[in-house]
């Protein structure tokens, strides 16, 4: 098969070309490069640079490559963001899920992976969230999220499309510091930033029911994720008609007072955090139930915490080189 990445100069996208290239299975890269990196692509893999509200672009894609699937990242992705430009996130996000599903259809592509997220769920009050878990997004772009995947849905109940909805958990890591995220919105290169910049780690709150009193998330290495994308790929080729739905997380809380005493020790700065009011928003505890793609795939996380955070670390060094410790 040949699969369409779209998104696939991102950081999670790029992480995806390399599993599926290493897979042995074909890929093409289809990337506006509003925040992907040319670089991050191999140059055995085609590049298309092209937005995917662009539906003649898309056709042209699916056609000339002989595409087979498509695997759908190409997302706006920041949450504060979407508080701001929701209209922009629902034009992107959605409308732009809408086309390319169009363009799908109409080439008689017959699989097709969703890139979803664990912000579909909101603020679940369960120790571990399962794809049953209500869904009450409370950001645009979890509605997006949550929109797209009723899209995706109902595109495939009308014309047999095999189909699978990822929902993310928290991503990290690096497979190569060439690839690791050069952006700074999540909590590792968050405090990376701080730490390099000589400034205290900040937590948003210490008093919430948990353990320590800071938020707990599942954190899920990038390869692992990239991974999981490969079995669902190949699951929709040997099943015509898929309906998947599946989270993408470890099942493992981690504090966030965790996380930065992990990060400090790694990196050998030890800057002790400070702590900050909460943010708006922020659920107390979202762990992911792992049972499901594992019965369903076969796959679990092989890679842990640790991991994550040296792989990360040695991305951000190559990247600000002052920032390695004697």
């Amino acid at each position: 098969m040949t699969w369409l990445i779209t998104g696939g100069a991102g950081y999670i996208g790029a992480h995806v070309v390399r599993a599926m290239t290493e897979a042995g299975e074909r890929t093409v890269v289809y990337d506006d490069l509003s925040t992907g990196l040319v670089e991050r692509v191999p140059a055995e893999v085609p590049l298309v640079v092209a937005s995917t509200l662009d539906s003649e672009s898309l056709r042209r894609a699916l056609t000339d490559h002989a595409v087979t699937g498509v695997v759908h990242l190409a997302a706006k992705k920041q949450v504060g963001e979407s508080m701001e430009l929701p209209l922009h996130y629902y034009r992107e996000n959605v409308e732009g899920l809408r086309v390319l599903l169009e363009a799908v259809t109409g080439a008689g592509v017959p699989s097709f992976v969703f890139s979803s997220s664990a912000a579909v769920y909101g603020m679940p009050d369960v120790s571990l969230v399962t794809e049953e878990t209500p869904c009450l997004p409370m950001s645009p772009y979890g509605e997006t999220k949550l929109v797209g995947e009723w899209l995706v849905r109902a595109t495939a109940r009308a014309t047999g499309l095999s189909t699978a909805c990822l929902r993310y958990f928290n991503v990290a890591g690096a497979a190569a510091p060439e690839l690791a995220d050069v952006g700074v919105f999540n909590l590792i290169p968050m405090v990376f930033e701080k730490l390099t910049q000589s400034a205290p780690p900040r937590i948003f709150g210490d008093d919430y029911p948990t353990p320590d009193g800071t938020c707990v998330r599942d954190y899920i290495h990038v390869v692992d994720l990239a991974e999981a994308h490969v079995a669902a790929a190949r699951a929709l080729r040997t099943s015509p008609g898929a309906d998947l739905t599946l989270n993408i997380g470890r099942g493992e809380g981690v504090s966030v007072r965790e996380m930065v005493d992990r990060i400090n020790a790694i990196t050998g700065y030890g800057t002790p955090p400070t702590v900050t009011p909460r943010r708006p928003g922020d659920p107390a505890r979202v762990v992911a139930s792992a049972d499901r793609i594992a019965r369903e795939l076969g796959w679990t996380a092989k890679h842990d915490v640790e991991d994550m955070i040296t792989s990360a670390w040695e991305g951000w060094v190559r990247r600000h080189p002052g920032a390695a410790r004697a």
